[in-house]
């Protein structure tokens, strides 16, 4: 209130509606802080205080290329010149664009402690350096070619870009997060790759639809990897502007040395506090709401994030992993708002929108650049124009300067006489003698016609926006060169009701090799890990076995199939073979009893891999000679203690189990050395609890089946006996039987040979795997193994050593090994 007058009277005071007043300040209140503080510039993607150091850093001199400064300086500089609102909010914003765990690609390049993903703060500004980096730079080239607005600085003695030219399309590269009044953004970062792909389309076809951007432009790409799970809210921010992604941290389930399991966590979700997590995870584990961990350690250094859970030897890592998902920061929600300033107004946009004003933003700056640099071109052309008929007139032009009085007057008489401008005759007076010889003559010549060629190619380019479109692309596509990588973060799109996914869809189809040993040990490793011997090699070590303790299975397939496991007691498991723990060629693996809930005295004698349960039948046949037929269908659904599939006599055992389509030749081998072949019409199908009917007749109590395939007549089969000779054999060479004959000979027993260990069906391109009592594993080309008749004793396929023996036989068929030729 003011008065005025001696008696006090108040004629000035004004009667103002508080309600309106408090609007309207509210508002200006509002809209300074929603314009100037809190949210990013569509074009740029930085908010002011981000953009005022970069660019007082740029005015600095403090490129990628120079020495660093200590920051308390660059943040007295911007407070200085730019930004008077706090030097702990300017350092805050320094550090976090220096921390390569909050962006994807750092703007700044930090020198000394700047935090960590443990939360740990960074150290105070006395102490620490900065410059810009490589992409930081990139921001702003060209800004002194004005490419953008200046305005005046809060003092108004200098100026600062309104925006920055921006090459990139930081935005979306390295996202932003804000809270204004009444509204907010969180922008999460992406793959410049990904970007600049979508990009590209957007200008090559501006009707490209959402969708065809997202075929381009997936999801989000976090610095601290992780994997998204789900894509439908994704979409629909990418749609609408809003919605949520689900993250979660990577982790693996392995066995260390004393076959116990543990999990190591090496990646964890965006924005997440490492140490917190681990709090989190040891007071579940104090509240006993996650049992089975016995260690928990954090042995993250600066190669990367590696927590490691130690758990106990009975516990399911799956479950615990499982619940580590559900109850900590493991994986967590994060909402997605697009919300930037669009020609100073908040707007949600979609991601094409977004795109879209970068590409409108380029288009300007490479427009103004190209008039900028049109500009320079002709203003020196001109002078050099008037050069020129300085030099073509030179005594002419001497002897005028000579006989004026000023240089004022020379001036004027240049211009009088030779029709010049003001620019050309003071360029004239201005020119040192050096120039007037006659090669300085021919210099201004040739950069003359320099110039009116690249005055036109400007002028060309300012005229077709197609050009113009084709720099923005060309430009783009230099920066992704320079700066662009592969994708950090996984993308998984099956999900279920409750949020979660299936550990499928984190597998990556794979061939590999199952072992298991005859005292229950299991694992997988790639094919390749068994590299190719000529035959009579040594073999290299599969499994480390304990004593007493042989390899007697080695199936080849598909990390995503599915195995079906027969036990000595006839009764049928399934396990995914990618839950097999993958180990190196010389770890002995996981006790199977970890993945099947079989007893201590039960052995896996088949392992049958299925892509589906799409055949016909199940064949099998037990040690005595015992077969049946069941339909594959009885074993699709099974329980996770198993289902019979036949009822076994005294003493016996289920030893072999293949598909089948009803009507195929079988073939049964014996450790005697015989062979018997009949039609599998000859065993009616039974139900999962049938005995079976007898296949073959054995010789004596010790004889049992080692072997049976499906075969065909054009065949072949490889017998092996177990001193490590084999055969190759024609099966049109064993006449048919009928099931329950002792058959014929398939391969003639001597010292030299040993009892026969097992027979397959092979082909000519076919790789044979044979495993060793001592754990020794090769790899042998079929069509090295000589082919002979029924009765010869073979050729030798493994040097065995002293007391070794061969165990195992398999065969990895054509096409399932990426790296046969090496």
């Amino acid at each position: 209130m003011s008065s005025n007058g001696k008696n006090g009277t108040s004629e000035n005071i004004q009667t103002i509606d508080i309600v309106k007043e408090m609007e309207t300040s509210f508002i200006d209140y509002a809209m300074s802080v929603i314009v100037a503080r809190a949210l990013p510039d569509v074009r740029d993607g930085l908010k002011p205080i981000h953009r005022r150091i970069l660019y007082a850093m740029h005015s600095e001199g403090l490129t990628f290329d120079k020495a660093t400064t200590k920051c308390a300086a660059i943040v007295g500089e911007v407070t200085k010149m730019y930004h008077p609102h706090g030097e702990i909010a300017i350092y805050d914003a320094l550090v976090r664009m220096a921390q390569d765990f909050n962006l994807r690609y750092p703007l700044v390049h930090g020198k000394g402690n700047f935090g960590s993903v443990d939360g740990n703060n960074p150290a105070a500004m006395r102490y620490t350096e900065a410059k810009l980096t490589r992409v930081g730079e990139s921001l702003l080239d060209d800004i002194a070619k004005d490419t953008v607005n200046f305005v005046p600085n809060y003092l108004g003695n200098s100026k600062e870009p309104s925006v920055l030219p921006c090459s990139l399309p930081n935005l979306l590269m390295n996202g932003s997060e804000g809270i204004a009044v009444g509204m907010a953004t969180r922008i999460p970062p992406h793959n410049l790759r990904e970007l600049a792909a979508g990009i590209n389309l957007l200008i090559e076809n501006p009707d490209a639809s959402i969708d065809d951007l997202i075929r381009l432009i997936p999801a989000p790409d976090f610095p601290t990897r992780g994997i998204i799970v789900g894509t439908d809210e994704i979409v629909r921010a990418y749609r609408e502007g809003h919605g949520n992604l689900k993250l979660r941290g990577r982790a693996e389930i392995e066995m260390d040395d004393r076959d116990k399991p543990r999990i190591v966590i090496t990646e964890i979700p965006y924005q997440i506090n490492k140490r917190s997590l681990i709090e989190k995870i040891h007071e579940l584990y104090q509240q006993k709401r996650i049992q089975g961990i016995s260690d928990l350690r954090d042995e993250s250094n600066r190669l990367g994030i590696r927590i490691v859970l130690e758990l106990k030897r009975d516990a399911n890592p799956q479950v615990i992993l499982n619940n580590l998902y559900k109850s900590t920061q493991l994986q967590t929600s994060i909402s997605i708002i697009f919300l930037a300033i669009v020609d100073g107004v908040p707007r949600t946009l979609n991601l094409k929108a977004m795109l879209a004003e970068f590409i409108k933003h380029r288009r300007v700056v490479v427009r103004r650049r190209c008039q900028f640099d049109l500009d320079r071109a002709k203003e020196r052309a001109h002078i050099l124009e008037g050069l020129k008929i300085a030099l073509d007139h030179l005594d002419e032009v001497i002897a005028l300067i000579r006989k004026s009085a000023d240089p004022k007057d020379a001036k004027q008489g240049l211009m009088s006489k030779f029709g010049l401008s003001d620019v050309q005759a003071q360029a004239i007076l201005d020119m040192k003698l050096q120039h007037l010889t006659k090669l300085e003559k021919q210099k201004v010549e040739d950069e003359l016609e320099t110039l009116y060629r690249r005055i036109s190619e400007l002028e060309d380019i300012l005229a077709n926006p197609k050009k113009i479109d084709f720099i923005v692309k060309r430009e783009l596509s230099d920066a992704v060169t320079k700066f662009g990588d592969d994708r950090h973060t996984m993308v998984v799109t099956d999900i279920k009701d409750d949020g979660t996914f299936s550990e499928e869809d984190l597998i990556t189809a794979e061939e590999v090799v199952v072992l298991l040993t005859r005292n229950g040990y299991v694992k997988r490793a790639p094919v390749g890990a068994y590299r190719f011997q000529m035959r009579g090699g040594k073999g290299l070590i599969g499994a480390t076995t304990k004593a007493e303790d042989v390899v007697n299975k080695i199936v080849s397939t598909s990390t995503l199939s599915t195995l079906l496991c027969f036990t000595t007691r006839g009764i049928a498991h399934t396990v995914r073979v990618y839950k097999i723990p993958s180990q190196d060629r010389a770890s002995k693996g996981l006790p199977i009893i970890n993945l099947l809930n079989i007893t201590p005295d039960e052995r896996i004698t088949a392992m049958i891999p299925i892509e589906s349960f799409a055949q016909a039948y199940l064949f099998m046949a037990t040690k005595k000679g015992v077969v049946k037929k069941c339909p594959m269908s009885e074993f699709a659904q099974l329980r996770s203690t198993g289902k019979r599939a036949v009822t076994l006599e005294e003493g016996d055992e289920l030893s072999y189990v293949m598909p089948t389509s009803g009507s195929d030749q079988v073939m049964m081998f014996t450790r005697g050395g015989m062979a018997v072949k009949f039609n599998e019409e000859e065993v009616r199908a039974m139900g999962t609890t049938a005995q079976g009917v007898r296949g073959v007749r054995l010789k004596g109590d010790d004889d049992e089946v080692v072997g049976m395939d499906v075969v065909a007549d054009v065949d072949e089969v490889l017998v092996v006996g177990e001193n490590g000779l084999g055969k190759r054999s024609s099966v049109d060479l064993f006449r048919a039987t009928h099931r329950g004959a002792q058959g014929v000979i398939a391969l003639k027993l001597t010292e030299k040979t040993g009892q026969v260990i097992g027979a397959v069906k092979v082909k000519p391109e076919d790789q044979v795997l044979l495993g060793t009592t001592s754990g020794k594993v090769i790899r042998i080309p079929a069509r090295q193994i000589r082919i002979t008749g029924r009765s010869a004793q073979g050729v030798k396929l493994i040097t065995l050593g002293e007391s070794d023996s061969v165990a195992t036989l398999d065969v990895l068929s054509v096409g399932e090994d990426a790296d046969a030729s090496k």
